[in-house]
């Protein structure tokens, strides 16, 4: 029976309440649902079963079924949002610090025009040019609306991209702790290559628990662990990764990217059938799709532990957009903190910012009770914050340029050790 059939016979007999078994992987009915003109007259009490615990049910107990309801009280607070803020905070910080490091082992490593030329190389191909960022954002646009009209077969494909990126990921995360450890170097020949061991090994590892996720992703229980550890190591190495090569990009990537979460939260449930989002239903899986697109920090809400994850296992997410996007800009402060010396200032400054941008969104989110696109505040704290801070050390032109510079050449080695000089004294400006 439908829902409206299984109402209409119940209110006829006078009965106290409906136990409505869904089949499984049906979402329960939205709020827009309930508001429909048949329901204004229903007085008595809907609950939901899945078909399996209903049968389970019969199977065990019999025909013969009493059913008690009990409905918990909400929360004044989910300390979920804790976890998801330590998490996009934590992943933001250690993603921009990372950028800054290989920043300054760059600097420090270039000492002549052969590899000066290579870096320039391979810097052009992790560089996002203005106009790069505009096709992203078109793409991400496409893809977005792809998704929502192609999600059956697309999701599919974002899990195995998924899968492979985040393996990776996982791995340059791990390695570059690894290879800080002297001990256990062993290698092996491989067609003339030198390979450590233990970063095989490392390679299986990673690997192996993007298979165990991939396998088990539909686990409420624990599967969340893995895909939380692997979205973590995704956006980290994209923020150490990819480099935006002056604040100019920043704006125009966050600016665009904002307006983009906005329309799709915002303005697209005006324009789609059922009214709603399709940044929300792409999140939750539309059309009643048991699948689920593998791009968010998924944490179980703390506070249902005790009685509601016995039915179900409720959730707060938190897309990687709202980690990478912002963080893009924390890497860029961190590189130009090098670059000009200046203390790690606009790091720090923006990373904080970030934080509060995040606090913010869970505010909003607690007095409107319902989802927020986080850009719409984690992008205008940072970008101001780090305006301001360029604007008050009057570095605003070079900061919004970019801090270009050359490494000048060791003319000598007897002259650099009689005239030391600092990685950042070593900057010719442009």
């Amino acid at each position: 029976l439908s829902i409206q059939q299984s109402v209409d016979i119940r209110a006829l007999s006078a009965q106290e309440g409906i136990l409505h078994a869904s089949g499984n992987g049906r979402p329960l009915p939205s709020k827009d649902y309930w508001n429909k003109s048949e329901f204004h007259d229903v007085k008595i009490l809907i609950a939901f079963i899945s078909r399996k615990d209903f049968i389970d049910m019969k199977q065990t107990l019999g025909d013969n079924i009493t059913v008690k309801m009990y409905s918990p009280s909400w929360p004044n607070f989910d300390y979920t949002m804790v976890v998801i803020f330590v998490i996009a905070v934590f992943t933001v910080a250690l993603g921009g610090y990372w950028s800054g490091l290989i920043e300054l082992e760059s600097m420090k490593a270039v000492t002549n025009t052969e590899d000066r030329e290579m870096r320039k190389k391979k810097e052009e191909y992790l560089t996002f040019s203005p106009l790069t960022v505009v096709i992203f954002v078109v793409v991400c646009c496409v893809m977005m609306v792809l998704l929502y009209f192609f999600y059956k077969w697309l999701v599919y494909v974002m899990i195995a991209i998924f899968c492979i990126a985040s393996a990776m990921s996982l791995y340059n995360c791990l390695a570059a702790l690894i290879r800080k450890i002297p001990c256990g170097r062993c290698t092996i020949m491989f067609r003339g290559k030198s390979i450590e061991v233990r970063l095989l090994f490392l390679s299986g590892l990673c690997i192996a628990v993007a298979v165990v996720w991939a396998v088990f992703r539909n686990e409420d229980r624990w599967a969340w662990i893995l895909q939380d550890v692997l979205g973590i190591a995704f956006c980290m190495n994209l923020i150490k990764t990819l480099k935006l090569p002056n604040f100019k990009s920043c704006v125009i990537l966050l600016g665009l990217l904002l307006l983009y979460d906005v329309f799709f939260v915002f303005i697209t449930p005006f324009i789609t059938k059922n009214g709603e989002s399709i940044m929300v239903e792409l999140a939750a899986g539309p059309f009643g799709n048991n699948e689920k697109l593998p791009v968010v920090i998924r944490v179980p809400k703390l506070a249902y532990f005790s009685v509601m994850s016995v039915c179900l296992m409720p959730v707060s997410i938190l897309g990687f957009g709202d980690i990478i996007v912002p963080g893009l800009l924390v890497a860029y402060c961190r590189r130009f903190d090098v670059q000009t010396g200046s203390s790690s200032i606009y790091y720090v400054s923006s990373t904080i910012a970030y934080a509060v941008g995040m606090i913010l969104t869970f505010v909003v989110l607690v007095l409107m009770k319902k989802g927020q696109p986080a850009l719409l505040y984690l992008v205008p704290c940072t970008l101001v914050t780090a305006s301001v801070v360029a604007w008050r050390r009057k570095e605003m032109k070079k900061f919004w340029k970019g801090s270009g510079y050359q490494v000048m050449d060791h003319l000598d080695y007897a002259t650099n050790e009689e005239n030391p000089v600092t990685a950042g004294e070593q900057i010719v400006q442009q």
